[in-house]
């Protein structure tokens, strides 16, 4: 129901196959090793930051730091938004969501000197229709984590994306999204979190990032990230339509979550939600299998 309602389409037209990896939250392995594997294939990611996480540690290991960010531009990766305190769309009101969402978009632009593309993934993949309705017209892209293709027609108010997680005993059915998106010419999005040897249930390791982002250079299949593929389907980023702003205009936004939030949002992070909805369920529920659906649960990814 979500990935169907108050869509806002454009055509891919010809443009595709494109691949985009992108990261969530984001751990810092995420950059050291996630980055380094994709520069390998020439590839960028999309890095969508929760920035009231920034300097902590969870399960997920050490998040990113203030540093990382320049060199994540630097180096051609996006950073993109995923509100500042990584809320849900379906646990705090609407106006508390809306609010949580330009905190982050302000946090970014003051760091990186307003550059913000307007680009956003909900975080846990948790929206509602209120939220995508108000919310997705006023961001150049919104992505969620319903799996599967975008195209022909692209939703800008929900990306559909896929996990990927584990090791290289995932790749085959990672690979097989990669050919069927050649087949359709459409746009395959694939997110993670952290990237190590050891990963959490929410991330990868680097042997399969790297035998995944390997297979789609070797297709030819062109890899973007998600600014640029809003470039390349004439989606004008918010610093094209507005002129910017110096950062001494942009209200200040304080990096240091409050006792409240920080427990809501360690809250969230350890256990998941179910929420009614069909949706493809995950990885480690279906084991080799990996894409099936559940037609009375939506179980929501705890890490997001």
């Amino acid at each position: 129901m979500w990935c169907s309602c108050y869509s806002r389409l454009v055509s891919l037209r010809e443009r595709g196959p494109i691949v985009t990896f992108t990261f969530d939250d984001f751990p810092r392995t995420a950059m050291t090793n996630g980055a380094r594997v994709l520069e390998q294939f020439g590839a960028r990611a999309t890095y969508y930051v929760a920035m009231g996480l920034m300097n902590t540690t969870n399960r997920l290991g050490q998040q990113f730091r203030k540093e990382d960010l320049h060199f994540l531009v630097e180096r051609g990766h996006e950073i993109a938004s995923h509100t500042f305190s990584h809320s849900s769309a379906r646990e705090v009101p609407h106006n508390t969501f809306r609010r949580d969402v330009e905190d982050g978009e302000k946090a970014i632009a003051q760091i990186l000197d307003d550059s913000v593309g307007g680009n956003f993934a909900y975080p846990y993949g948790a929206v509602t229709l209120t939220t995508k309705r108000t919310l997705g017209p006023k961001m150049l892209s919104c992505r969620g984590t319903c799996p599967g293709l975008n195209g022909p027609e692209v939703d800008l108010n929900l990306l559909r994306a896929n996990c990927l997680y584990g090791d290289v005993d995932q790749a085959d059915g990672a690979k097989q999204l990669v050919l069927e998106n050649e087949r359709r010419r459409s746009w395959l999005i694939f997110y993670s979190h952290d990237v190590t040897p050891n990963p959490s249930r929410f991330g990868c390791t680097p042997a399969l990032l790297e035998s995944v982002a390997s297979f789609v250079a070797n297709r030819g299949s062109k890899m973007l990230t998600v600014s640029e593929v809003m470039a390349e389907i004439g989606q004008r980023s918010k610093q094209e339509d507005h002129p910017q702003v110096s950062s001494a205009a942009v209200k200040p936004v304080s990096f240091a979550l409050s006792a409240k939030r920080q427990a809501g949002a360690l809250m969230n992070l350890s256990s998941p939600m179910i929420q009614r909805s069909p949706i493809v369920r995950r990885p480690e529920e279906l084991g080799n299998a990996k894409f099936g659906v559940d037609s009375r649960f939506r179980i929501l990814d705890p890490s997001g």
